[in-house]
């Protein structure tokens, strides 16, 4: 064993107030907001934020009403843009709404899959979309997920904490956090360097900043054991961090899908995932391809699991689907491919069934990351003996 890293893993999370984590959580907040009081809506909701402006655009189907303009504005206060002085707040920036139904094209592969089974009620519905999405899964964490975005969503969760409960009330709603993992083989071993960049009041000081960030965030996250000998803190590395959110920079919606899923260390099949309901495959496949993928992990059948699904629009059944065990399984891939297909059902519908997600759930997923997290169905691991059953593993 040496000292000497085969390699640095690095990974990246933001707090809900930068733009692009508000965008999401504005268009969650709305579809949520929607599906409250119709499951069957079908929303693709995107959110685009600058100074003074929050724009909501995309394809609503629905019967039900909800007031957009009150949502976008509690959903930005309770985040904690408050002060007209932030270039963009809840009460004073403009709200823009161009919504209009989904495509009668789309919405008719999703209504009748093409491959329909009369006598199977879970065959009736299409993908709602052409794509990949990847799940994923390892032993590095008890969440089952990777060490780096793990410790990075850890560290922005602690920065907003922070500063909404007044213990340093001197920090805004932006902020990034990026996590270096030095690993031997597959293995992590220390923390190498911790980023962290925290919008603050104009007047703060900076040495002060970066010791209550190291003392009250780095400190209470990064434990001693993980620490690298000569880790490096880098707080606020520009030295100053006064223009932040929607006024530094425009926010888009789904534009950290790496940080909304495994931080790098598995692919990205492209799909973002907030503001769609979950006839969109982007969202719900990939919550069952994490789903299978724990549940391998869970079950002692490898330390690390990648599960793929792709599917054709109007057609149910994945058109493909494939699991990678990166030589850590106790049996081969394609014997797992085999139980996990007897074991799990990946056709839209069956998914939302399986994992009830045809309710106002959406909201919480907006920031920290969509894996890894209590309290949401496709982290569940309730299948561990059906699936070491069908592998035939005692």
């Amino acid at each position: 064993m040496t000292d000497a890293p085969r390699k640095l893993v690095t990974a990246e999370s933001v707090t809900e107030g930068h733009p692009d984590k508000l965008a999401d959580r504005i268009s969650d907040s709305v579809l949520d907001a929607i599906l409250a009081r119709d499951p069957q809506a079908r929303v693709a909701c995107e959110t685009m934020l600058t100074t003074g402006v929050a724009l909501v655009a995309g394809e609503v189907t629905t019967d039900t009403y909800v007031d957009l303009q009150a949502i976008v504005r509690d959903t930005v206060r309770e985040v904690g843009y408050v002060d007209a002085t932030y270039g963009f707040d809840a009460d004073h920036s403009a709200v823009l709404i161009a919504l209009s139904e989904q495509s009668p094209d789309i919405a008719r592969g999703i209504d009748g899959a093409f491959d329909a089974d009369e006598t199977d009620d879970d065959s009736q519905q299409g993908a709602g979309d052409q794509g990949l999405m990847f799940g994923y899964a390892c032993d590095e964490t008890q969440q089952l997920m990777p060490l780096p975005i793990t410790l990075a969503h850890a560290l922005v969760m602690r920065l907003a904490e922070v500063r909404k409960d007044g213990t340093l009330p001197y920090l805004r709603p932006d902020g990034k956090a990026q996590v270096t993992v030095a690993y031997e083989g597959d293995r992590p071993r220390s923390v190498a360097t911790v980023v962290i960049s925290a919008q603050h009041h104009p007047d703060v000081d900076l040495a002060e900043l970066r010791a209550d960030v190291e003392r009250l965030v780095i400190a209470p996250v990064i434990p001693e054991v993980l620490r690298s000998p000569d880790l490096r803190a880098l707080i606020n590395p520009t030295g100053r961090f006064v223009v932040g959110g929607p006024q530094g920079d425009a926010g888009l919606t789904g534009r950290k899908i790496v940080v909304d899923t495994y931080g790098g260390a598995a692919p990205h099949g492209g799909g973002a995932f907030s503001g769609k309901d979950p006839t969109k495959v982007d969202r719900s496949a990939s919550y069952y391809a994490r789903y299978v993928a724990k549940h391998v992990v869970a079950a002692g059948l490898a330390r690390r699991c990648q599960v793929q699904f792709a599917y054709a629009i109007g057609v149910a059944k994945p058109v493909g689907a494939y699991v990678d065990t990166f030589g850590t399984g106790v049996v081969p891939d394609l014997v797992l491919e085999r139980a996990i297909a007897e074991v799990f059902d990946a056709r839209p519908a069956s998914i939302i069934r399986q994992l009830d997600l045809r309710r106002p759930i959406y909201r919480a997923t907006s920031a920290y990351g969509h894996f890894g997290r209590a309290g949401f169905n496709w982290e569940a691991t309730d299948r561990v003996e059906a699936l070491r059953a069908a592998v035939k593993v005692s």
